[in-house]
């Protein structure tokens, strides 16, 4: 699925049809302090293995690629989720 570097649609804070920016959502870096990964290391210490069941062979077909607008009148950003899952990945060109 390929984007292009600029689209030409409705901003929420202009109220009107404007260009944006694109650029596509990543993931952060995970935290090693929050409580549910602490847990986890805590349970998989010693002799006791994954305390989750392994995953299975099926996978889903795609992401669903969020890609962030930035407004170039009022420098806003806002998101467009994209209702689709994508069958390549997405890229902006």
């Amino acid at each position: 699925m390929k984007l292009p570097n600029v689209m030409k649609t409705y901003c929420p804070h202009c109220k009107a049809h404007t260009e944006h920016d694109v650029k596509l959502e990543r993931k952060g870096k995970a935290s090693s302090m929050r409580r549910g990964t602490r847990k986890y290391e805590e349970v998989k210490k010693g002799y006791k293995g994954s305390p989750r069941t392994p995953k299975k062979d099926v996978y889903k077909v795609g992401k669903r690629p969020v890609i962030i607008l930035t407004c170039k009148k009022c420098s806003k950003k806002h998101q467009k989720p994209y209702a689709s899952r994508t069958k390549k990945k997405a890229e902006i060109k």
